[in-house]
Formats: C-alpha cells, sequence, structure tokens
C-alpha cells in the first residue's frame, strides 16, 4: 500500500470501523438517530402540529406522523423558501437542490443544510473511497484527478431571503474542502458553467492535458463527455489518453445498458466501475463489494429508513395506518418503496425509489425502479427492474448497444389489443430488428409473469411495437426540456404518452433533414 493510501485510511479509520460494526449491528445506528432526528424536530412548525415531542417509539411516529410525498411536503418547503426559520428542521436552511420527479411540480425543491451536507453527502463519499481504498490498497486514486461532470443549472438566489437554488452537484463543488481541490477537476469556473454543450467542449479540452484517474456521474452524460475526449485525442482508445485511470462512480439509472459502450473505451482491466445511491435528498447506499451488484445501506448517515412493501403503498397514502418495516425487519427478495427522515427536515418522505434487498448484514439493496415509474395498462404491471434486464439480455444476444430508451402504452383501440411502444436510440443497432423484437418480448414474459398471462392467456395485449429513433433524438429532447447533465433522466417507462409523443415529433423533424 502507497504512503498515501495508508495515510488517508488512518486518517478516515473511524468511518471504516463504523461501517464495519454498522454491517453487523445496523439497528443500534438507527435507534440512535432516530431519537437525534427526533429531538431537532420537536422545535420546528412541523414537530409542533404533528406533537413529536409526545413521540417515543418507532410505532408511536408510524402511527402519528402520516407518509409524506412532495406534493404534501411542499406547503411547509414554501414556507421555507420565503425566509420562515424553523420550519421543517431547527438548523439554518441554506440551499434547496432541484430535482426533477414524479410529483405535480415541475422542480422539487429538496431542503440541503450545513449538517446535511457534511454529515451524510460527503460523509457518505469518504466512506465509500475509504472502502475502495482499503478493497485495492495500490489504487493510484490520489496520483492524479477526479473528475465530476456537473449538472447544467446554475445557482440562483431567491429573491429578499438568504437562499440559494441549484443543482446538487454545485452545492457540493461549492462547498468542497479545500485540499480536496488539488484532486479534482474542472475547476469552479467551468464546472457551474450552464451551457451543458459549451460545459462538454471546455472540459473535454481541459482534461485532454490532466492525468485523470477517475470520474464519476450518471452513465449517459459521462458517455457524451468521454466520446467528446476519444474524438479530440485522436486515439482508438481512452486508456491512451489515461494510462492511469481506474474507477467510474455511477449511479442515478441502471448502468448494464452502457457497459458495452464503456469497455470499448476502456478496454483495459483495471478499470472498475462502482455503483453509488446519491440523491439530492442524501448519500443511501454504495458498492462495498464490486463483484456483489447489491449497494451497501448506509444507516448512520443522518437517513432514518423505513421501507413498506410496495403492494401497501397504496393504503399507506390514503392516509390508512401501515405498518412500515425498518432496518431490523426487512426481509430479502420483497420489493418495498423507500421512506426518509434526514438531518434537513424530510419526515416520512417517501422518495419515490423501490429497492430490493439482496442480502441483510450487511444489509445491501438494489433499486429495482420508481413508484410511478411502471406500466400498468392492461393490468401487465411492467416495472423498470423487469424492462432493463429484457432489454440487456436482448442486446447480448443481437450483439446491439442501446444509447437511451422509454416505453409508453399503445391503447386498445376498437377491437385491437394494446400493446407497449418502446423508443429506442441504438448505438449499435441489430442486424435483424424482427428478431431483436420476438427476443425482447420473450424476455420481458420471462421476467414477468403478469405480462406474460396478458400475452399469451388473456389476448389483450400485443408484442412491443419497437421504433428505433436517429441518434440525438433524446439529447435534443432533454435540451428542449432544460434537462441537459447533472442528475436529470430519461423517463423509462410511463403510463402515459406525454413523452413519446414529442419524441416522435423530433424523430420526424430529424428524419425530414435527411
Amino acid at each position: 500500500m502507497s504512503l498515501i493510501n495508508t495515510a488517508y485510511l488512518l486518517y478516515n479509520n473511524r468511518l471504516i470501523k463504523e461501517l464495519d460494526l454498522s454491517s453487523r449491528q445496523p439497528e443500534l445506528f438507527q435507534d440512535k438517530l432516530f431519537k437525534d432526528l427526533l429531538t431537532h424536530g420537536q422545535q420546528t412548525a412541523f414537530g409542533k402540529e404533528f406533537g413529536l415531542n409526545e413521540i417515543l417509539s418507532i410505532s408511536d411516529f408510524q402511527q402519528h406522523i402520516p407518509l409524506h410525498t412532495y406534493d404534501r411536503l411542499e406547503p411547509y418547503l414554501l414556507r421555507s423558501l420565503k425566509g420562515e426559520d424553523n420550519v421543517l428542521w431547527d438548523k439554518k436552511i441554506y440551499w434547496f437542490a432541484l430535482s426533477s420527479g414524479t410529483s405535480s411540480a415541475k422542480s422539487k425543491f429538496i431542503p440541503i443544510n450545513w449538517e446535511n451536507l457534511h454529515y451524510c453527502h460527503y460523509k457518505g463519499m469518504l466512506t465509500q473511497l475509504s472502502s475502495y481504498v482499503r478493497t485495492f490498497p495500490q489504487s493510484g486514486l490520489f496520483r492524479g484527478r477526479s473528475l465530476t461532470l456537473g449538472g447544467n443549472r446554475h445557482i440562483d438566489k431567491k429573491v429578499d431571503t438568504s437562499y440559494y437554488f441549484g443543482d446538487l452537484s454545485a452545492f457540493l463543488l461549492i462547498n468542497k474542502p479545500q485540499i480536496s481541490r488539488s484532486f479534482t477537476t474542472p475547476p469552479r469556473e467551468i464546472a457551474l458553467m450552464t451551457d451543458f454543450e459549451a460545459k462538454i467542449e471546455a472540459v473535454s479540452d481541459l482534461i485532454l492535458k490532466q492525468n485523470v484517474v477517475s470520474f464519476s456521474g450518471v452513465p449517459s452524460w459521462n458517455l457524451i463527455l468521454m466520446r467528446k475526449v476519444l474524438e479530440k485525442s485522436g486515439k482508438e482508445h481512452l486508456h491512451q489518453v489515461w494510462p492511469k485511470m481506474e474507477l467510474f462512480m455511477h449511479g442515478g439509472i441502471n448502468f448494464e445498458p452502457y457497459r458495452s459502450q464503456y469497455k470499448e473505451l476502456f478496454p483495459l482491466d483495471t478499470m472498475h466501475y462502482l455503483e453509488t445511491y446519491n440523491a439530492s435528498e442524501g448519500f443511501f447506499a454504495f458498492q462495498t463489494d464490486l463483484s456483489d451488484g447489491g449497494l451497501q445501506l448506509t444507516v448512520n448517515n443522518g437517513v432514518f429508513y423505513e421501507f413498506i412493501p410496495l403492494d401497501k403503498l397504496e393504503q399507506a397514502l390514503t392516509g390508512s395506518y401501515v405498518t412500515f418495516d425498518t432496518i431490523g425487519t426487512v426481509s430479502t427478495g420483497k420489493t418495498y418503496a423507500m421512506v426518509i427522515t434526514t438531518n434537513s427536515g424530510l419526515w416520512r418522505y417517501l422518495i419515490g425509489d423501490t429497492v430490493r434487498f439482496t442480502s441483510l448484514y450487511p444489509h445491501k439493496i438494489k433499486i429495482t425502479g420508481r413508484t410511478k415509474l411502471f406500466i400498468n395498462t392492461f393490468g401487465e404491471e411492467l416495472m423498470i427492474e423487469n424492462a432493463e434486464k429484457a432489454l440487456a439480455e436482448t442486446c447480448e444476444k443481437t450483439g446491439s448497444a442501446v444509447n437511451e430508451y422509454t416505453v409508453a402504452p399503445v391503447f386498445m383501440e376498437g377491437n385491437g389489443k394494446g400493446a407497449h411502444q418502446w423508443l429506442i436510440e441504438f448505438e449499435k443497432a441489430p442486424e435483424d430488428t424482427d428478431l431483436f423484437v420476438r427476443l425482447l418480448d420473450s424476455a420481458i414474459m420471462e421476467h414477468n409473469s403478469d405480462y406474460e398471462a396478458k400475452r399469451l392467456h388473456t389476448g389483450t395485449m400485443d408484442s412491443p411495437h419497437v421504433v428505433i429513433l436517429n441518434k440525438g433524438c433524446f439529447y435534443k429532447w432533454m435540451a428542449q426540456e432544460n434537462r441537459l447533465g447533472g442528475q436529470s433522466k430519461v423517463p423509462r417507462l410511463w403510463g402515459t404518452r406525454q413523452y413519446v409523443e414529442t419524441l416522435l415529433k423530433i424523430n420526424e423533424q430529424l428524419n425530414d433533414r435527411k
């Protein structure tokens, strides 16, 4: 182990010990955190309204504090945005991370305070890096620069208040410790550029001249940057540009559709891929073992977790009392909607993600989808996990590769059957599109018995309708929606045709220009 790696692990020894202990006794950390969060919430407007000072147990908490979607929490957040203190938390809220999502609001304003930034986001990142360096003691992470491609929303100040709002990546950048800046790239003046395409040009010019050893962010946006660097370099692959490149810390969307494309860019076996679960609301989990796809939950990171079985979610949203699982009662193999209470004042907040535990002690999860991002138009209950697996298997069998895709229902008309319409932008299109459709249909049936029943037994659904889009179609749509970069993601499954109709029009425009 190098001297700098040894020094880093010694400095962060407490985090490593905490990670190991929390693997064995997660309830210990969650119980202590739960009591601490209640203490901070008691004197807030929210706490007084719901009697947090009378809550004595987790059971009390679940009975008396309702489940909150963003729409239900928004009135409190608007009070904070108008300058009122102690609404949801007893510490000053300085920043609000803008996050698109499945609420009725165009943008969600997620509160971030100093404690949340340092003892959730930064702490999670440091723990993740410490775990990686311990696993790979010969790592050269500190012998070069780490690249982060942030979003394109700049930071704005709320009029007549001391509050700022913008991308989480921007807040992480401007508040990061000075010592870390010598190991990171790009500098602030480039990282905070609001024009995404101009930022790609500026970042690619800069990092071509630097010794980049790791990078992080959403796979789709980083793929655009990496291809731009390869184009400018004139090299065959990017290990010829960065011989010491070793790590991509990715999150936000499923990595599997992109893995083969990154393998072409970084062909050496020394390249590692580490998945993280870091959202605007908090840093939740990361891979501690790169051979295991499960992400270990961070249980002493300012976030108290509850998990509601997906089949009980609708009942809970109506206000009916439902017993939620906690870290000590969850089971493997079951799909849960994740509910969080955080040290920034999100109380029993339905974050919108669904997870499945792959192991207990240590508690590891896989993100299986979104509570609203699924299609159940015909009783088929197609979840994102089914779609991602089926698509990855089909691409492997046909030698194809996907850049982006989205799926929407084709509604029944007259005596016609329903179907799913897949809009796919290929990096490498299949030679036989009909074969691709047959294999995709078969793979979905293999992973989803409800879909299989609707396809084969009830006669309500046809095979998928696949539309191959022109390259650049999704990028143009994201630009049109002002969703380039950062944590913005293409909605994979949607129960309406809101997005696909717009994408089809853009595709027609691109066809007309040919």
